[in-house]
C-alpha cells in the first residue's frame, strides 16, 4: 500500500471513473454517492454537497459520503478473477481540507480501510494517490472510497481507479461498434444516439453505431436527426431493413462489425433504454483486460423506479426452462432502500449463464467462433447466445457497476399478446439445443402452460402454444424460411379470440356485476403445485360458458388476472397489462378440454421425438454468419 502526493505515472490506464449524476438527480442519487450519518439523502446529502460536473463533487464543512454505490464502487473481486490485474490505484484530484478513505469489502461484505488520504489543500489543487492489493479477492469484494470535509468545504474531481497497462490483453486503445436495433421507437432510439454522440470518452473508443431500423416510423425522418449525422459523421451507420425483430437487428449489427474487421467488440443495446455512457467504457476496459474472451454483461435497472436493479445476470432453469436469477442472487434489488455497505449477499461474485441484450458486450472473437442470434425473431436469443458462449467455454459475467435504464417487465403480460407464440416456441427450440435427454419435467411444463394459459381464460394464447409446438416439430430449416413473416401470421392467429380483443374504453362494456377483489401473493411452490391441480381439475369438468353472459360477472385489475383468481369465474372484463384497456375473458369449458387433449398430443410428440429433434436442431448452421446474410439480402 502506498500514499503520495504525485501526478499520474506512465504506464497505468484508467479503466474506472468516479461519476456523477447531472440529470434526474433525485430519482438516481443513491445509485452513485450515498451517507452514512444518518441523514436522509434529501436531508442530508443534498443540503451539504454539491455535484459541480459529472467527475466534480463538492462537500460543505462537515459533510460525509460513501461511494459504496452501485455505480461508483469498484468490483475488484472481478478484476481479480477474469484478469491479471493485482493491484489497482486510486487517484483523485482535490481542493479543501479532509480525508479520504478507501475501503475494501470481502465476498461475505466485511469491510475495512485500506488506505487513508489526509487532505490539505485549500488553495491549490492536489492530486493523491494510494495503492492497494486485490490479491485475495477471487469470490468477490470491492473497493470504495469515503470522503469527509474539514472545517471548510473539500471538492473531488477526476476521480480514477487505475492498473497497470502491461496487464491488457487487448490492442491498446481497442475499437467497439455499438448495434442498436429499433422498431417504431425513433424518439427513444434518437435519445440513445444522442446519448452516445455526446459522450467524448466514449467516443473515442467508437468505431461506429449500427443503427438497425426496421419500423415505418423511421429515425432519419426525426426532427433533430440530420444535426445528429453530422456530429456523428462516420460513427453513424444507418441501415434499413424488413422487420426481423430484436434477434434479426442485432445479428444484422454483429454481422457487419465482423465484417468490417476494424473493432474488437460489438456492442448490444437497446433502443428505448437510458444508458449511461460510462458504464460502456467500462465494459470494454474490462474485456481489454479479460485473460480470455468473455462476454460482458450489464444489468437492468428499472426506468420507473430508477434505484432497483432488476438483473445481474441470469441463468437457464432445466426444472422450469425459463430464464431464472442467476445463483446466489434475486431479483429487484432496492439500492436507495439497501445500498451497498448495507447489502452483504452483493459483495459476492455472480457466475450467470447469459446477460440480457439491453447492453451485452461481444467480442468479435467470440462471434466468429460461434456465430450469430439464434433466428428467433424474439425471446430467448440471449439466452441461446449465453449457454452456447459457455458451451465454447466462453463465460458471461455480469459486471458491477455496468446498467442501463430498462422498462421492467411487472406492466407485461406475453401470454395476452402475439408475444407467447415466440416465447413459448424459442424456449422449446433453446431447451432441444442445449439439453439433448429429454426429461419428464419438460413434459410437465408444455403441458403445464397450457393449463395454465386456459385457467386464465386465455384462448388465443393455447392457440399461440399449439403453433409453437407445431413449429418446434417442423424444425431448423422451417423456422429460417418462416422468420420473416411469421409476426403477420400469429397475429392473424389471435383474430377472433376475446382475449384478443382490447376495448379502449370500459364504458363500451356492459357494467360488471361485481369488482373482484383477491389475493395477489400465495402460497408456496409445493402448496401452490396441489392448488393448481385443483383449480386445473374444476376447469376440465366444469360445463360453464360466459358465452352466454349478457355482462361480465366481475371487473378485475391486471395485477389479479392470475390463475389462483379464475377459479369459478365465468367472465371478467380484465384491464390490460399496459393499463390501456380492457379485454372481456369468457369461460369456455369445451375449447378448454379440446386444447389441453391438442396440447398432450404434441407434447408427447416432442417428448418421443426429443434426441432426434435436438441433433437436427444442434446439427443445422443456422447462426452461422452465411445463413443470415441471406436473410438480410432477402429484408433488404
Amino acid at each position: 500500500m502506498q500514499q503520495e502526493l504525485l501526478t499520474q505515472q506512465q504506464g497505468w490506464e484508467t479503466i474506472n471513473r468516479l461519476v456523477f449524476p447531472i440529470e434526474d438527480k433525485d430519482l438516481v442519487l443513491p445509485l452513485y454517492i450515498s451517507t452514512k450519518s444518518g441523514e436522509s439523502l434529501d436531508d442530508g446529502l443534498e443540503r451539504r454537497t454539491s455535484i459541480v460536473s459529472r467527475s466534480r463533487l463538492t462537500l460543505g464543512a462537515g459533510a460525509h459520503i460513501t461511494c459504496s454505490t452501485f455505480f461508483n464502487a469498484f468490483p475488484a473481486g472481478y478484476w481479480r478473477r477474469w484478469t491479471n490485474v493485482r493491484s489497482v490505484r486510486f487517484a483523485v484530484e482535490t481542493q479543501g481540507i479532509g480525508s479520504i478513505r478507501v475501503f475494501r469489502s470481502t465476498a461475505r461484505g466485511l469491510a475495512s480501510p485500506v488506505a487513508i488520504l489526509k487532505v490539505d489543500s485549500p488553495a491549490d489543487s492536489a492530486t493523491y494517490v494510494a495503492d492497494i492489493s486485490i490479491e485475495g479477492m477471487l469470490d468477490g469484494g470491492f473497493l470504495w472510497i469515503e470522503a469527509q470535509a474539514g472545517d471548510c468545504p473539500l471538492t473531488l474531481f477526476n476521480g480514477e481507479w487505475q492498473v497497470e497497462s502491461r496487464h491488457r490483453t487487448a490492442p491498446e486503445r481497442s475499437k467497439l461498434s455499438i448495434a442498436i436495433t429499433t422498431f417504431n421507437r425513433a424518439s427513444y432510439c434518437l435519445r440513445q444516439l444522442r446519448t452516445i454522440a455526446d459522450e467524448s470518452s466514449l467516443r473515442e473508443r467508437l468505431d461506429t453505431v449500427y443503427c438497425v431500423d426496421q419500423g415505418t416510423d423511421l429515425v432519419r425522418e426525426q426532427d433533430g436527426f440530420p444535426v445528429l449525422q453530422k456530429q456523428l459523421g462516420r460513427q453513424l451507420t444507418y441501415i434499413q431493413q424488413k422487420n426481423l425483430g430484436g434477434s434479426g437487428g442485432f445479428s444484422r449489427g454483429m454481422c457487419e462489425t465482423v465484417k468490417a474487421g476494424t473493432s474488437e467488440y460489438a456492442l448490444l443495446l437497446d433502443d428505448d433504454a437510458i444508458s449511461e455512457p460510462e458504464a460502456i467504457l467500462r465494459a470494454v476496459q474490462f474485456a481489454d483486460y479479460a485473460k480470455k474472451p468473455l462476454i460482458v454483461g450489464g444489468g437492468m435497472l428499472h426506468l420507473d423506479n430508477r434505484t432497483v436493479l432488476y438483473s445481474r445476470g441470469e441463468r437457464f432453469d432445466p426444472s422450469t426452462v425459463m430464464p431464472a436469477a442467476a445463483v446466489g442472487t434475486v431479483y429487484n434489488h432496492d439500492f436507495a432502500a439497501h445500498p451497498l455497505w448495507q447489502s452483504p449477499e452483493l459483495h459476492r461474485l455472480v457466475n450467470p449463464e447469459f446477460n440480457g441484450w439491453w447492453l451485452c458486450l461481444i467480442p468479435t472473437k467470440v462471434i466468429k467462433e460461434i456465430g450469430l442470434s439464434m433466428p428467433f425473431f424474439i425471446k430467448y436469443d440471449d439466452v441461446d447466445y449465453g449457454l452456447r458462449a459457455k458451451e465454447h467455454g466462453i463465460p458471461t459475467v455480469c459486471l458491477p457497476g455496468v446498467a442501463v435504464w430498462h422498462q421492467g417487465w411487472h406492466d407485461k403480460d406475453i401470454s395476452r399478446t402475439w408475444e407467447e407464440y415466440f416465447a413459448q416456441r424459442n424456449r422449446w427450440i433453446c431447451a432441444l439445443l442445449h439439453f439433448r435427454k429429454p426429461s419428464k419435467k419438460f413434459l410437465f411444463r408444455m403441458m403445464y402452460e397450457d393449463a395454465h394459459l386456459g385457467v386464465k381464460l386465455l384462448y388465443s394464447g393455447m392457440k399461440l402454444h399449439h403453433m409453437a409446438l407445431e413449429d418446434v416439430l417442423k424444425g431448423s430449416d422451417h423456422l429460417i424460411s418462416i422468420m420473416p413473416n411469421q409476426l403477420a401470421v400469429v397475429r392473424q392467429a389471435r383474430n377472433g379470440f376475446d382475449d384478443s380483443t382490447v376495448i379502449a374504453d370500459p364504458d363500451m362494456l356492459p357494467a360488471a356485476e361485481h369488482y373482484f377483489v383477491g389475493q395477489t401473493k400465495f402460497s408456496l411452490a409445493q402448496a401452490s403445485m396441489k392448488e393448481g391441480a385443483k383449480v386445473v381439475l374444476k376447469a376440465v369438468l366444469s360445463h360453464e360458458n360466459g358465452e352466454k353472459d349478457a355482462r361480465p360477472q366481475y371487473a378485475m385489475a391486471a395485477q389479479d388476472a392470475m390463475w389462483q383468481n379464475f377459479t369459478g369465474i365465468r367472465s371478467a372484463a380484465v384491464t390490460t397489462s399496459d393499463g390501456n384497456g380492457v379485454t372481456w375473458l369468457r369461460r369456455d369449458s369445451k375449447l378448454y378440454r379440446k386444447g389441453l387433449w391438442d396440447c398432450q398430443r404434441l407434447a408427447f410428440r416432442i417428448y418421443g421425438l426429443w434426441g432426434k429433434l435436438s441433433r437436427q436442431y444442434t446439427d443445422t448452421p443456422v447462426s452461422a454468419m452465411k445463413v443470415w446474410e441471406k436473410i438480410f439480402r432477402e429484408a433488404q
